[in-house]
């Protein structure tokens, strides 16, 4: 088990699954092992249980009580280990609410992994109010999948999507190394809908698109430009679409291996603390979805 008082430079290194034996939590294992193992981290495999018990002499029912919570991180760490023989997997039983472990997790990780409770993308969410509330108040990036969807092994491509709207920096350079250590191109959309006031004023819906698309275009190269210059190596595909950006990010991300969003760290207060465009995300894209904390 990790202790609580190792430095802050250890724990960093590190990318955390939050386990709870269910086919979907080892499926988010497994994507984590590979991101873990690209990246040159470690993974620690958390499971909080309330009611665990620290193991005594005086107290043989402590163990069985226990049983369960060792059981789901020993089997995943042999499978896991097993795949992935050169990774260091850490095991963390944590006696506390899963929502409070988690968060405490991710604020020691590059990156917190968790699965779906769910396979239906419409109906269901990510690990009911555990994953949402998690989401939402995670220092570090929270990464969501599901049983259904890890990969066939091919390289395809990442998506990051971008609303150009104030600094954005913690997601973009969580996008670009992320296209690095996989060796694959960046995908990077913004999604922009011309509103009918807009039409009235600047004539036909030809005229429009066309005026938005570069406005947009400009933008956004402004915008990447800075990051092709510090990751000259990764190929960028900059695009925008003419459509809201919650439908923008989910149709882009329909052959991705993996959706980059931002979540603002300090929203309104009488926002909602989860945007649309994420929420559509968890909801609807098919391909694991990364949410990443920014200013």
């Amino acid at each position: 088990m990790e202790h609580a008082n190792a430095t802050e430079h250890a724990t960093e290194q590190v990318v955390t699954v939050g386990l709870d034996g269910s086919a979907e939590s080892l499926a988010a294992a497994h994507w984590a092992a590979d991101e873990a193992e690209r990246r040159e981290l470690a993974l620690r495999l958390t499971h909080a249980w309330i009611l665990l018990s620290p193991p005594t002499p005086d107290s043989p029912t402590a163990d069985d009580q226990n049983y369960w919570a060792r059981r789901i991180v020993h089997d995943a760490h042999a499978e896991l280990a097993r795949d992935h023989p050169r990774l260091t997997i850490v095991e963390d039983l944590v006696a506390d609410e899963a929502e409070t472990a988690l968060l405490d997790a991710a604020a020691r990780s590059r990156m917190l992994v968790l699965g779906s409770r769910g396979l239906d993308r419409v109906a269901s969410f990510f690990l009911g109010d555990i994953g949402s509330h998690t989401i939402a108040r995670a220092e570090r990036p929270v990464v969501l999948m599901r049983a259904a969807g890890r990969t066939d092994g091919r390289r395809r491509h990442v998506v990051v999507g971008l609303s150009l709207h104030g600094p954005q920096d913690n997601l973009l350079e969580f996008a670009y190394v992320t296209a690095f250590t996989r060796d694959v191109p960046l995908h990077a959309v913004h999604g922009r809908k011309p509103d009918r006031a807009h039409t009235a004023a600047r004539g036909t819906e030809s005229d429009v698109a066309q005026v938005f698309t570069e406005q947009a275009r400009r933008e956004l190269d402004e915008v990447l430009r800075p990051w092709r210059e510090k990751f000259p190596r990764v190929r960028v595909i900059d695009e925008v679409r003419l459509e809201s950006p919650a439908q923008a990010v989910v149709r882009a991300a329909s052959d991705s291996d993996l959706l980059m969003l931002g979540r603002r760290k300090h929203p309104p207060a009488l926002g909602p603390r989860l945007g649309p465009v994420v929420q559509a995300a968890v909801h609807h894209a098919g391909c694991p979805v990364a949410v990443v904390p920014h200013e």
